[in-house]
């Protein structure tokens, strides 16, 4: 079996490596990261959330607990914008089960 993860850095120095991750490392003097979700279009909320969840598995694995943190806060933010402004989603059927 070939090995995918590069043994030589740490998961904090891959951190850097992934693209579309935005977790920050450092002081933010008191302020969180990521412009506030009610300030962002449709379209721009809409790529956030799915920049995100392109990055959920790499960041669940291999980042360090404060990029996680930050990752899990914003995706709950982005997530509930989008509900807030779409309570009456559409629901696919094919996705229902049977109770």
């Amino acid at each position: 079996m070939t090995e995918s993860v590069r043994r030589d850095t740490s998961p904090e120095q891959r951190v850097t490596e992934w693209d579309g991750d935005h977790a920050r490392t450092g002081d933010t003097d008191g302020e969180l990261p990521g412009v506030d979700p009610t300030e962002l279009s449709d379209e721009d909320l809409i790529r956030e959330v799915r920049s995100l969840h392109r990055t959920r598995l790499d960041t669940l694995r291999h980042a360090t607990d404060s990029a996680l943190a930050n990752h899990l806060r914003r995706t709950a933010e982005l997530e509930t914008e989008y509900l807030a402004r779409h309570p009456g989603r559409e629901v696919d059927p094919h996705r229902l089960r049977d109770a």
